[in-house]
């Protein structure tokens, strides 16, 4: 589907520069939630280290600590963290 529509040079300047400051602000606000988000699903985890949600499930295995209540499991970031850094070499 396409929509075209005739304006003026100077309203389409201003309209891609209002959806562009939008876009931005809007990517700028998810990325700081993310950031100031301490827990996380174990599939927003998985994002956080970089690895895939089999992945993850594996370094569980190797001792990768998770919460978990009532069925709801949550991972820290500075639980995946300190993971990563006991595990560099």
């Amino acid at each position: 589907m396409t929509l075209q529509l005739d304006m003026p040079a100077r309203l389409e300047k201003e309209l891609q520069t209002v959806i562009l400051t939008t876009l931005r602000q809007a990517i700028q606000d998810l990325q700081q939630q993310h950031q100031n988000k301490e827990w996380m699903s174990l599939k927003e985890g998985a994002a956080y280290a970089g690895v895939s949600y089999n992945t993850l499930m594996k370094y569980r295995e190797m001792g990768l600590r998770v919460c978990e209540i009532e069925g709801v499991k949550r991972i820290s970031k500075s639980e995946i963290d300190t993971f990563f850094s006991e595990h560099s070499f």
